[in-house]
C-alpha cells in the first residue's frame, strides 16, 4: 500500500441511490489500478471520516472494502483491505452497536449482529487471508460485506424506521436537483 502518495478522494453513493442495492461482482485480478484504487478508498474513507468504506459506495461495484477500527485519536492507522470476503462463520452469541455509514450521512442507530465472525478474504498481495474478528471489527466487516451483496444497515431496523429514513433521504435527494 502506497498509502499517501498521488492519493484522491472519490465523491459517495449516497441514500436513496439504487446503486446501493447492487449486488457486487468478484474482483477477478489484483493489479496497479486495483491498488491505487485501494489507495483512493482509504483515502476517501479518511477523508469523510469513517472507518469503513466498501467500493460500492464509490460506485463501484466489485466485492472489495477497506477498513480501519485503530484509535486514530492517538494518530494510528491500521487500513486493511478486503477483497472478494466470504462469511465462514458468525456466532450466536449477539452484540449491539450504534451504526452510522457514510452513504447515508449523519443518521445513526443501534443494531444488533453477530458478535463474532470468521472471514476469507483476499488481501493486496493476492494472498488468501482468514481473520477472526470481534467487538467493533466484526460489526465493520459486516457492516462493510452488507454493502457488497446490497444490503444497509438500516435494513435491520423496523420498517417504519426505515421508512422514514428512505423518505427523508429521497425528499433531500430531490431538493438538490
Amino acid at each position: 500500500m502506497r498509502y499517501g502518495v498521488g492519493m484522491t478522494t472519490m465523491p459517495l453513493i449516497i441514500l436513496p441511490d439504487p446503486l446501493l442495492r447492487t449486488v457486487s461482482k468478484p474482483v477477478e485480478r489484483i493489479d496497479d489500478d486495483l491498488k491505487k484504487f485501494a489507495d483512493d478508498m482509504l483515502e476517501t474513507m479518511y477523508e469523510a471520516p469513517g472507518i469503513g468504506l466498501a467500493a460500492i459506495q464509490v460506485g463501484v461495484p466489485r466485492r472489495m472494502l477497506v477498513l480501519d477500527v485503530a484509535n486514530r485519536d492517538e494518530g494510528e492507522k491500521q487500513p486493511m483491505v478486503v477483497i472478494n470476503p466470504t462469511v465462514l462463520h458468525t456466532s450466536d452469541e449477539r452484540s449491539v452497536y450504534e451504526e452510522g455509514c457514510l452513504s447515508i450521512p449523519e443518521f445513526y442507530a443501534e443494531v444488533e449482529r453477530p458478535a463474532n465472525v470468521r472471514v476469507r478474504y483476499t488481501d493486496l498481495a493476492g494472498k488468501e487471508q482468514e481473520i477472526e474478528a470481534d467487538g467493533l471489527l466484526a460489526t465493520c466487516l459486516q457492516h462493510e460485506i452488507d454493502h457488497l451483496d446490497g444490503a444497509l444497515f438500516i435494513d435491520y431496523l423496523s420498517r417504519l424506521k426505515r421508512d422514514r429514513v428512505i423518505k427523508k433521504f429521497t425528499k433531500a435527494a430531490k431538493h438538490k436537483l
